[in-house]
C-alpha cells in the first residue's frame, strides 16, 4: 500500500479533476500572463499620466494667454473710450483748426428749406496748434525730406526730376 489513502465516492471524482503532479508547469505560464498584465497596465498609467500633465501645463500656458490678451484688450478699450469722449474730440478738433458749425438748415421732401442756414463763427477760431509731433521732430525723415525737394504739382507734369526713358535715349544711332 502507499502512503495515500484510497478515495471513494464524491471525494475520488473531485480528485480526478485536479491535475497531478504538472502542477508547477501549469502555473508558469498563468504567472507569467499576470505580470506582464500588471506591467502593461503600470506603463499604460504612466502614459496616461504624462499626457494628462502635459495637458495641464498646455491648458495653464494657454489661460495665462488669455489673461494677458484680455489685459490688453481692457487697456486698448480704455484709450478708445478715452480717444472717442466729447471733450477729447472737442480738443482735437481744434487743434486740427476745426470750428463748431453755425446753424443747420433742412431740406424737406418737397424741396422746401426749413430754417436759416448760418455761417461757422469765425469769432470761434482759436489760432490752430500744430500737434507736439509736428512741433519737435527728432529727426527728418528721409522721405520727408525728399519730399520738401519735390517740385509742386503742376510743375511735374512739366518738368520731371527722373529723365525719362526718351530723352536719355539717342535717336538715328
Amino acid at each position: 500500500m502507499s502512503g495515500t489513502p484510497e478515495l471513494r465516492g464524491r471525494a475520488a471524482r473531485l480528485a480526478r479533476l485536479l491535475p497531478s503532479g504538472a502542477g508547477q508547469a501549469a502555473r508558469t505560464p498563468f504567472v507569467l500572463l499576470v505580470v506582464l498584465l500588471l506591467a502593461g497596465g503600470l506603463i499604460g498609467l504612466l502614459v496616461l499620466n504624462s499626457a494628462l500633465s502635459e495637458g495641464a501645463f498646455r491648458l495653464d500656458d494657454l489661460q495665462k494667454d488669455t489673461k494677458n490678451l484680455t489685459d490688453e484688450e481692457q487697456a486698448l478699450q480704455r484709450d478708445v473710450d478715452a480717444y472717442s469722449a466729447p471733450d477729447a474730440l472737442q480738443r482735437r478738433a481744434r487743434e486740427l483748426g476745426m470750428v463748431p458749425g453755425g446753424d443747420p438748415a433742412f431740406l424737406g421732401p418737397d424741396g422746401t428749406v426749413k430754417g436759416v442756414p448760418g455761417a461757422a463763427g469765425s469769432a470761434a477760431r482759436s489760432p490752430v496748434t500744430p500737434p507736439p509731433e509736428v512741433l519737435a521732430p527728432s529727426t527728418p525723415a528721409p522721405a520727408a525730406s525728399a519730399a520738401s525737394r519735390q517740385p509742386s504739382a503742376g510743375a511735374s507734369a512739366t518738368r520731371s526730376p527722373v529723365p525719362s526713358a526718351q530723352h536719355s535715349t539717342t535717336h538715328g544711332r
